[in-house]
């Protein structure tokens, strides 16, 4: 009897005793413990996309530009800002050129041409203000080399006007009639005086050129050229 009872209660306990664990649930140690999905810390979020920068208006082709932020490749050597001229003196206080932005695009165009064979264009002087040019009235008071400025704004001065010359892609010297703001008769665009034929062909080649992206020259100097559009 007493063996029974013994055995009776032994069955008991076991029964009693926690059960065999569920597969694959980790032990409540292993857990989290219970925190709320917003205390935890957050994935990292992909940067956010980059806007597209509006690009810049195009100017209307009577607004005034800097030429090398349009045409980077052409030379620039502007003449009345240094004391290089014939005047010997500066005539204004720039270095940049500017121009009608409807200038500049006929100028860019020129400026293909003559870098497809092995040429640049150099700029002695584009957009003059008003002042500079009675400055130079008051040196040089002749309207075949000076326009007057009593008589209204010259070319120069509304940006439509360019005094250009050839140099080789690499900035050497090309032969030319003259050079700038000669005032002798070898400066007309009678090629027959000039030094030599290479001068005389040279010249031809910007005045064809110029012309062929609508540029008008002016007869008493080779290197003078006004947009006909303007």
């Amino acid at each position: 009897m007493a063996f029974f009872l013994a055995g009776s209660l032994l069955l008991l306990c076991c029964a009693c005793g926690p059960g065999p664990e569920a597969p694959g649930v980790p032990p409540q140690s292993a857990q989290q413990s219970g925190a709320p999905e917003d205390s935890l810390p957050p994935e990292e979020a992909p940067p956010p996309a980059e806007e597209p920068e509006t690009p810049a208006p195009e100017p209307a082709d009577d607004d005034f530009v800097r030429v090398q932020d349009y045409i980077p490749d052409i030379r620039v050597e502007l003449k009345y800002a240094t004391a290089d001229n014939f005047t010997g003196t500066v005539i204004y206080g720039f270095s940049d050129a500017y121009l009608r932005y409807g200038t500049v695009k006929k100028l860019a165009a020129a400026q293909e041409t003559a870098a497809s064979d092995g040429y640049s264009l150099l700029i002695w002087d584009a957009f003059r203000p008003t002042a500079a040019q009675y400055k130079l009235w008051e040196i040089c008071p002749d309207p075949v080399y000076v326009a007057n400025p009593n008589n209204g704004f010259s070319s120069h001065s509304r940006g439509n006007t360019v005094d250009v010359t050839l140099v080789y892609s690499d900035g050497s010297a090309v032969e030319m009639p003259t050079g700038f703001d000669d005032f002798s008769p070898l400066a007309d665009r009678d090629y027959s005086d000039v030094p030599s034929a290479a001068a005389a062909e040279h010249a031809r080649y910007l005045e064809t050129v110029m012309e062929d992206c609508g540029f008008q020259p002016y007869s008493g100097e080779w290197w003078h050229f006004s947009d006909t559009d303007s």
